[in-house]
């Protein structure tokens, strides 16, 4: 292989996936580079100019003109950080997480129309020759969190939520298979009636595989979301998903208009209760019982999404 193979390959690609002219190739008026910085802010849970700089190998300034941009658009909100006021944190408005998510939606249908015209026996081949791609000019270094990408499920993942959480817990934990039981009807409560409005999944992708997922979904009490099925699979643990996850369901659950956002755990889930600590989530009420096959102790904890903003 020589430099000239690689350089004609990235011609290929950048042409094949509109990369030169991302906004026409979308009908939005966003660069593939904007349209990424915002990707970032709707997806990432470090969300300083200075994270946001750092992750994407951005310039300064050039970072700058594309903030100055978005605020002049109305897609976001620049304000002193809490725990260091010299840095700015950035957030989404409304507008700009409908905004993201439209162009989340075209880049998906864009890939998809590409995908449809390639024979689905060749399929599986593409797939293994991109990971290859990937693997081989990343050194075989270990993944980054940058690597991850929070989606919505696709065909087969609800399936594959049921699977790793009876799997997981019962060897981490003992749990028989009534814990399989609570796991399937949850999905196919979710699967058969929800309003994307106010409920949704995210899977954690690295690699083209899901190694997490979490839930929220209304709960019994007024104006109360209630986050379920955090998991994140032991060999992608320590790149900071369980908190991307749960950070990703208490700004949907604050963007949708809930008061309270609420869960239930038990307290041999040690790790899950720091990360929902470390969101501001307390304990509110804790009672032993006799479920999965195991004495356990429950918690229920809360999170005043009014009370907690940044």
């Amino acid at each position: 292989m020589t430099v000239h193979d690689i350089r004609a390959f990235n011609r290929f690609y950048t042409n094949v996936i509109g990369a030169l002219d991302y906004s026409r190739h979308l009908y939005a008026p966003y660069t593939l580079t904007e349209s990424r910085v915002l990707y970032e802010l709707a997806h990432s849970p470090r969300t300083d100019a200075a994270d946001l700089r750092a992750e994407l190998s951005l310039d300064a300034g050039y970072l700058s003109r594309i903030l100055n941009k978005f605020e002049q658009d109305g897609l976001i909100e620049r304000t002193a950080s809490r725990q260091d006021p010299r840095r700015r944190r950035v957030t989404l408005t409304a507008r700009g997480r409908e905004t993201g998510k439209l162009l989340e939606e075209r880049a998906t249908e864009s890939v998809g129309s590409l995908l449809s015209a390639v024979p689905a026996d060749e399929r599986p081949r593409l797939a293994e020759a991109m990971t290859t791609v990937r693997t081989i000019l990343s050194h075989s270094r270990p993944p980054r969190r940058e690597d991850v990408l929070l989606r919505e499920p696709g065909p087969g993942d609800l399936g594959w939520i049921v699977q790793r959480n009876a799997a997981l817990y019962a060897a981490e934990y003992g749990f028989d298979a009534d814990y399989e039981g609570l796991v399937a009807r949850i999905v196919a409560d979710f699967a058969q009636d929800h309003d994307p409005r106010l409920e949704r999944v995210w899977i954690a992708e690295l690699d083209g595989r899901p190694v997490g997922c979490v839930m929220v979904v209304r709960d019994e009490a007024p104006a109360t979301a209630r986050l379920r099925l955090l998991l994140v699979e032991p060999d992608a643990r320590g790149l900071g998903i369980g908190d991307r996850l749960v950070a990703a369901v208490v700004d949907f659950a604050r963007g949708a208009g809930y008061r309270d956002l609420v869960l239930w755990t038990n307290d041999i889930l040690a790790s899950a209760r720091r990360v929902y600590q470390r969101h501001g989530f307390v304990l509110a009420a804790e009672k032993p019982h006799r479920s999965f096959g195991k004495d356990l102790n429950g918690q229920d904890w809360r999170l005043d999404l009014h009370g907690t903003q940044e």
